[in-house]
């Protein structure tokens, strides 16, 4: 028993570590002499897989694009604006709901510059954004510093994100010097507020990484499809026919359950043959930036509503028989390891009308997780859900005499995966509408189908609605009685959000909040102080600790954390009652009134925004720089529980608020 689930148990499922400071894009600095007159400055950037660096020109609204600033230049000017090279890719962005155009693994950007004098000295820094698909790095300049005389030589510098320095090219004799962006450490802003506490968190609890639990998210969600495709009709009448097989044709009752069990490895071969092929074809970039493509995402709809309609009964959709009976008289020709192999292909011939449309999804899902092995897992957890009941019911063969017969109740379940269908086609739509602003699929239109199509479920369940292949006489169990009335009841709940309601429970699938028309809710947390000196001074004031908010204008998930947590009364009793609220924007432009000088590892480095203010402390005192990220500190600056990122569980929210209240108690208790 023990090698046959082995055999089904293919590839081992890893935990990915995450580091709290995270350094994904590294840029290459350089000055360049294209003519007697002219000079480039060059940056070249190296981006980690599944991050992006976001192109120029994009925008008030969205994320940080790529840009070009000086601080004194003198001897040249400016010719044009910055300009970017390399691979461009232009797609739909899931977080900020808008057409972007950004750069993977490797981008440059290059400024034109024309000498007016013979001495010249320029000086500014370079600023972008990067993001992966579940958050965003702070805006954080890259300084450089050129100057000199005469023919100019190239020379290079590296410094990454957070600001590493890279020494020097001293290969090259010039008078032209570069200045790279500084290490983190130290700070000079404020008062003892702004003291790193990244051994005090670690003390509480705090690990340098998290982890990444993306694969077994991608494994369940394709266990879960695979147990859906079990009970369809092209799959369940033929597990019966298959497992009498296997132990029929071999007097060997061994070697009949071992031929069953090769049956279902041959599937788990199969599929993620199929999930590794996919992303060999289009690779994981490629597939995710395909995911998210208007056209394929309306693509995608017209072929769920396509077999929704076959599901209903309209007509049937298959494979061109020569395809399966080509492999089927192969497979009978055939013995051994070759045979078994070709009747599982078979198998996923014959049952493509049913498990089509679930694979389809699944993968479109789990593309946009951008690793290159995710639809292999997908296709993992789908197949040995797929295969474990020919392996169980060859190792029981009695079992088979207790399994439910073929009958109505399979085409039941077929109509509501058509209605299924139906729900996520409009989901994919939804994508396409927000690409192009057509605002046909607004958030209470979208709401007002939903509510429709599970209605009409409801009552299809309750044996209101009859399609060409349902039985007439056929009795309402009580499995589909209490499936009508979880049907109905979540139409019930959509309902409110036709005027503003939030619906936690489908926020990840209905457009997005701004694109309603009508909204009454006003149920939302603001916070006391955007300033952090500010907000410490009157939390030590009035006896309170206080709750810090990194987050950011373009921030997705911080805006999903607020909407489905702080909406909770728990989370908003405790956070409008018994804490100091500061948010601190790390990408706000606001200019401050003067440049603030730091020091980051013994290296200077000016600070020119509020944002730029923000993300220093967020780095340098608790040694994190991506959002959203909660930490909950006393009157002192020092932290009352380990820090919090993007995690919608309301529970843990409310125990990590109640926890850092706790502890400022016990302090007060002390003193």
């Amino acid at each position: 028993m023990k090698k046959c689930f082995l055999a089904l148990l293919l590839p081992l499922l890893a935990i990915v570590a995450q580091a709290q400071i995270q350094e994904p894009v590294k840029v290459k600095t350089e000055l360049r002499q294209t003519s007697p007159e002219e000079i480039e400055i060059i940056f070249h950037a190296t981006i980690d897989p599944g991050w992006h660096v976001y192109s120029t020109d994009l925008g008030d609204v969205g994320p940080i694009p790529a840009s070009f600033n000086i601080d004194n230049i003198s001897g040249a000017e400016l010719v044009g604006k910055l300009k970017p090279s390399g691979k461009e890719i232009s797609a739909y962005d899931k977080m900020f709901g808008m057409e972007l155009r950004y750069f993977e693994h490797e981008a440059t950007f290059i400024q034109k510059l024309k000498l007016t004098q013979e001495t010249y000295h320029i000086e500014g820094f370079l600023e972008y954004g990067a993001c992966n698909d579940e958050s965003c790095l702070p805006p954080t300049p890259v300084p450089f510093s050129y100057s000199g005389k005469g023919t100019v030589k190239a020379i290079s510098g590296t410094s990454s994100l957070a600001g590493k320095q890279a020494g020097t090219d001293s290969s090259e004799t010039t008078d032209v010097q570069t200045t790279d962006a500084p290490q983190q450490s130290g700070h000079s802003v404020g008062s003892d507020l702004w003291k790193p506490v990244t051994n005090e968190l670690q003390a509480l609890g705090e690990t340098a990484s998290q982890a990444d639990h993306t694969w077994i998210y991608i494994f369940l969600t394709g266990l879960a499809g695979g147990l859906l495709a079990l009970f369809t009709p092209c799959v369940w009448p033929i597990i019966p026919m298959t497992v009498s097989f296997f132990l029929k044709r071999s007097q060997d009752k061994k070697k009949g359950i071992r031929d069953a069990c090769t049956y279902g490895a041959s599937i788990v071969v199969i599929y993620v043959t199929l999930g590794l092929a996919i992303t060999l074809i289009f690779g994981p970039n490629a597939l995710n930036a395909l995911s998210t493509n208007a056209f394929f995402n309306i693509l995608f709809c017209v072929m769920l509503v396509v077999f929704a309609i076959s599901f209903f009964g309209a007509f049937e959709i298959t494979l061109p028989s020569k395809w399966s009976n080509a492999v089927d008289s192969k497979a009978e020709s055939t013995t051994g390891l070759i045979s078994i192999f070709l009747m599982a292909f078979t198998l996923s011939l014959v049952s493509f009308s049913c498990t089509g449309p679930i694979i389809g999804f699944l993968l479109v899902e789990v593309s946009t997780s951008g690793n290159v092995i995710a639809p292999a897992i997908g296709m993992l957890g789908f197949a040995i859900a797929l295969a474990l009941p020919f392996t169980l019911f060859a190792l029981f063969p009695s079992w088979l005499k207790s399994m439910p017969k073929s009958g109505g109740w399979m085409n039941v379940i077929k109509v509501t995966l058509g209605f299924l269908e139906l729900a996520f086609a409009l989901k994919f739509l939804s994508v396409a509408d927000l690409a192009y602003g057509w605002h046909i699929l607004d958030r209470e239109t979208f709401l007002a189908l939903w509510i429709t199509l599970f209605a009409l479920l409801g009552f299809y369940l309750l044996g209101k609605i009859k399609f060409p292949h349902d039985d007439d006489r056929q009795k309402i169990g009580v499995t589909r009685f209490f499936l009508a009335l979880f049907s109905l009841s979540f139409a019930l709940y959509m309902v409110p959000g036709l005027w503003g309601a939030p619906l936690k429970a489908v926020s990840a699938f209905a457009p997005p909040m701004w694109t309603q028309d009508f909204n009454l809710y006003k149920n939302e947390i603001h916070a006391q102080f955007d300033d952090y000196d500010l907000g410490m001074t009157y939390a030590k004031q009035h006896g309170k600790p206080v709750m810090l908010d990194f987050t950011g204008y373009g921030c997705v998930n911080c805006r999903k954390m607020e909407a489905a947590v702080w909406t909770d009364p728990k989370v908003s009793d405790l956070i409008t009652n018994d804490y100091v609220l500061i948010t601190l924007y790390v990408d706000d432009k606001e200019k401050l009134p003067a440049p603030i000088e730091v020091v980051e590892n013994g290296n200077k480095r000016l600070l020119r925004t509020v944002g730029d203010k923000w993300s220093y402390l967020q780095r340098v005192k608790f040694g994190a720089n991506a959002q959203p990220f909660y930490v909950l500190v006393d009157n002192e600056g020092k932290p009352l529980n380990k820090s919090y990122s993007y995690d919608e569980d309301i529970e843990k929210y409310v125990d990590f608020l109640q926890t850092g209240l706790n502890n400022y108690e016990k302090q007060k208790e002390k003193e």
